[in-house]
């Protein structure tokens, strides 16, 4: 694989652009790697300009993490907006200050729900039911972070908010935990889940371990983890990586060998366009796709074409040109998507 070597000019550090790639890494988050943390370690490993995800995973929470790169980064909130399936397991008997296993114990009972106790409960938190995010959570509150609140000491007044539970099923069932399968709508907090459940119980119950399956329109089937994309970028895993490459947020840029050939690694994306399966598809030619690049509408032809939609998906060729709303059977562009 051919290599070039990026100097500073003049001995002046000079910031990369960055690549212009596109498409989703559905990533297997491991325990331990923070949000933040794995989009600047998945932008680092693609050398791309622009990258974010799609909903936040607990640093404690393993598994799904959708991270767009490029244009994919327009259609965040599709996938924000998707269903999402957690496996979690609630140890049962105390209660933390951040309702995982990360806080310290604020509540214990020597009470132990049987798994009939359990799923007599279930009906309560299915379908839409109004939920109080965790004091250590994201929510803002007067400006500032419930989570920063709570490491200073105070307790904050956090309004519950409706949230949807399609389902939630016992995976399996022991004296001290119960493990559970959620599938559940946008803004959702897994640790709550065990927090009031184990106070419905009377016996008190935090997240001590948990895992995102899936957030729709991907499946498991998408996952990627470090390793893969480690491999696919370097050729090389673990140990045998270049010692430069061991840590990008501190590495020199501009001193590393870069490889041209990003072949390997672009082939793990997942198509930008997988994130609009949601919106109605309209095909239509190149005439009409350079047209919409340009801001202007067209007109929808085809049989099966719709008369109005409030957002559809416009693509030329199978590729991604726009989102955009259809009235009257003209197709009237929104966003636009780089050829």
């Amino acid at each position: 694989m051919r290599t070039t070597r990026r100097t500073a000019n003049n001995g002046a550090s000079r910031k990369k652009k960055g690549r212009p790639v596109s498409g989703w890494v559905v990533l297997d988050k491991p325990v331990g790697m923070g949000s933040t943390e794995a989009v600047s370690k998945i932008k680092w490993l693609f050398q791309a300009e622009k990258a974010g995800h799609a909903g936040t995973l607990d640093p404690l929470a393993s598994g799904m993490l959708p991270i767009a790169l490029g244009e994919a980064t327009k259609t965040v909130p599709y996938v924000q907006d998707g269903a999402k399936i957690y496996r979690f397991t609630v140890a049962w008997g105390q209660e933390r200050s951040t309702d995982d296993l990360e806080g310290p114990v604020t509540k214990t009972s020597d009470k132990r729900p049987s798994q009939a106790e359990v799923e007599a409960l279930l009906p309560k938190y299915t379908g839409v039911i109004m939920q109080t995010p965790p004091q250590f959570s994201a929510i803002k509150i007067a400006g500032e972070r419930a989570y920063d609140l709570a490491r200073d000491g105070a307790t904050v007044d956090i309004p519950a908010r409706e949230v949807e539970i399609g389902r939630l099923d016992i995976v399996e069932h022991s004296v001290d935990h119960t493990v559970f399968e959620v599938e559940c709508g946008k803004g959702t907090y897994v640790r709550s889940l065990a927090r009031d459940m184990g106070r419905d119980l009377g016996c008190f119950g935090h997240v001590s371990d948990l895992r995102r399956v899936e957030v729709e329109p991907f499946t498991p089937e998408d996952f990627v983890t470090i390793a893969e994309l480690e491999a696919a970028r370097f050729g090389v895993q673990g140990e045998d990586r270049p010692e430069s490459e061991d840590k990008p947020e501190t590495a020199d840029a501009d001193a590393i060998e870069v490889p041209i050939d990003f072949g390997a690694i672009d082939a793990l994306l997942v198509d930008t366009s997988a994130a609009l399966d949601c919106l109605p598809q309209i095909a239509i030619s190149d005439d009409a796709a350079t047209k919409i690049r340009l801001g202007n509408p067209v007109i929808i032809r085809g049989r099966d074409a719709p008369v109005e939609a409030e957002e559809a998906c416009a693509t030329a060729r199978g590729k991604l040109v726009a989102i955009g709303a259809i009235e009257q059977g003209m197709f009237k562009p929104k966003r636009v998507f780089a050829g």
